[in-house]
């Protein structure tokens, strides 16, 4: 796989929500997702992400809401090409403001919500880890590991398992 340090930070999933906090209770902003390469922590860049966000303000902080599409890089299972893995992520999650209520996520102080690790969590959970380059992928050729899908293979495909050899013996022998 193609290793590229073109992406940008994560800085763009940190959303200044001070407006919403201030508006009180009821109210809610929508708009809309949309990065190109973005590395959402260490451990996982995304190729794209976008889709509808809504943020809504409720009496404990604020509701995520969100409808993704992503994708990551990944080799297609049988021909170890490289493809995007395509996935949808289906974000809802309090970011709390108050100490007091349980949640994982948190409204900083100064009105800003980290949007990076809820992203993280949810989209390890969505992506597949069997993917193909595309629906009719003929894969590898066992023998000399020609990519089928480029040129045909020219080995001999006659090899027997040893351990069935004496049958094949036997067909060939009737």
């Amino acid at each position: 796989m193609k290793q590229s340090q073109n992406y940008i930070s994560n800085r763009v999933l940190k959303i200044n929500v001070g407006f919403l906090l201030s508006d009180g209770p009821a109210h809610s902003q929508d708009s809309v997702i949309d990065f190109p390469k973005v590395r959402v922590s260490d451990d996982l860049t995304l190729e794209y992400v976008r889709g509808p966000l809504r943020l809504s303000r409720t009496s404990e902080g604020i509701l995520v809401q969100a409808d993704l599409e992503a994708a990551v890089e990944a080799e297609c299972y049988r021909c170890l090409e490289a493809t995007d893995n395509v996935f949808q992520v289906h974000l809802e999650e309090l970011f709390a403001t108050d100490g007091s209520v349980q949640t994982d996520f948190r409204v900083h102080d100064d009105g800003i919500l980290d949007l990076a690790p809820l992203l993280r969590d949810e989209a390890l959970l969505a992506i597949d880890n069997r993917v193909l380059c595309r629906p009719d992928c003929k894969g590898l050729c066992p023998e000399c590991g020609s990519n089928l899908n480029i040129v045909p293979c020219q080995c001999e495909l006659e090899s027997v398992d040893p351990r069935l050899a004496a049958l094949k013996n036997l067909l060939d022998t009737q």
